[in-house]
This record gives structure tokens, C-alpha cells and sequence, in this order.
């Protein structure tokens, strides 16, 4: 019997809402992008770790696999300027590849523990050190120890549904066009036709 694909994206998407900027260091050069493949990964309250999983298209997957480090913040839906700003770093890292330039200068950061940049306009954020990863075919999950971790905001956090209302549909369109190539390489690493199912 057939998968209905329908049911099977609407069940998974309803397990990410919040849009996660994840950003590292490896070199003494850092970079970040979007993502929504992200959580918690223990139930210990003292010794918390945290999730990301990663496509191998992106430059910060390699750089999270070599500098076994990653931070990844949420972002503040309210008030208004701090949206604004959640908006701003949302486009700023999920509009385009960090092999085309620095994506990070335009954002207020401190350096975390591990050297990785903290965004200040976040929501909040923890900081890991990567303790496993599993090689998933198109992705790496990567798994990490919680060493850091600070609130900036009492405000709601930025779910995915409320960020894409707001975002401009030009850019829409742009993030459209740059995440073909992605996906196409993604059913690549699983042997599936790059251009999608035939209709």
C-alpha cells in the first residue's frame, strides 16, 4: 500500500514549529543557517542535550561535523521590534549559502563558550559540544551536550506559521528558487530522481 505522502508531511510538520537559527565556528571562521529539524534529546534535567539535523548541501553541516559545535537559538515573536529583528536574522541566514559570503557580520553576537556566535536579537539559545552523530543519508543528526544556554526574552517564541505570514513574498520566492538545489541534492543521497516523483 502506498505511503499517502499528504498525511505523512502534515503529521511530521506539526512536529516542528519553531524556526531555529543554528550557528557555529570552525576555523576561526563562523556561519549559521534556518532550521526546523531541531530539539531535545534527554529527559535529564541536570545534564540537558540538544538535536540538530543538518543536509549535507550546507556549508554549516560540514562545519558542525569538523568543529563538533553548534548553538542554536529561538527566536522572539513580540513585541514588534524584537519580530522585526527575528524576521531580519531569519532572512539573513535562511536566504542564502554561506559559501557566498559572510551571513553573520549584520547580526549583534557574542562568542559563546565554545567560540560559536550567540545571536543577541535570539529569543534564547543553548550551546553544545556534539557528543554523536548519525549519518542519515542526506543529513547528519548530530547530538550535543548542552554547555551554555540564556534567555533573553519573556515574549512568546516565533513559530514557523506566524514567521511565513509576515515574511516578504519576494523573498518567498528567492528561498523557493535557492532551496531546489538542496532538495535536489537531498533525493540524490537517497537515490531518488532529482526532480521529485513523476505526476
Amino acid at each position: 500500500m502506498p505511503v499517502d505522502l499528504d498525511a505523512a508531511n502534515y503529521a511530521l510538520s506539526g512536529l516542528r514549529p519553531f524556526p531555529v537559527a543554528v550557528t557555529t565556528i570552525e576555523g576561526g571562521v563562523a556561519n549559521g543557517l534556518m532550521s526546523l529539524s531541531a530539539g531535545a534529546a534527554s529527559i535529564v534535567p541536570e545534564a540537558p542535550r540538544a538535536t540538530i539535523s543538518l543536509t549535507k548541501y550546507n556549508k554549516t553541516h560540514d562545519m558542525v561535523l569538523s568543529s563538533g559545535v553548534f548553538v542554536m537559538h529561538l527566536l522572539a515573536a513580540a513585541p514588534e521590534e524584537a519580530l522585526e529583528e527575528s524576521l531580519e536574522i531569519l532572512m539573513g541566514l535562511g536566504g542564502s549559502s554561506g559559501r557566498d559570503g559572510d551571513k553573520l557580520t549584520a547580526f549583534r553576537t557574542k562568542p559563546g563558550v565554545t567560540g560559536a556566535p550567540i545571536l543577541l536579537g535570539a529569543h534564547s539559545y543553548v550551546e553544545a559540544r556534539v557528543v554523536r552523530s548519525l549519518d542519515m543519508d542526506e543529513s547528519t543528526l548530530f547530538v550535543g551536550d548542552v554547555v551554555a544556554a540564556e534567555r533573553f526574552s519573556q515574549d512568546e517564541r516565533l513559530r514557523v506559521g506566524e514567521a511565513w505570514k509576515r515574511l516578504p513574498k519576494e523573498w518567498i520566492e528567492q528561498y523557493d528558487a535557492n532551496h531546489a538545489p538542496q532538495l535536489a541534492s537531498a533525493r540524490r543521497y537517497r537515490g531518488l530522481p532529482e526532480d521529485g516523483p513523476a505526476h
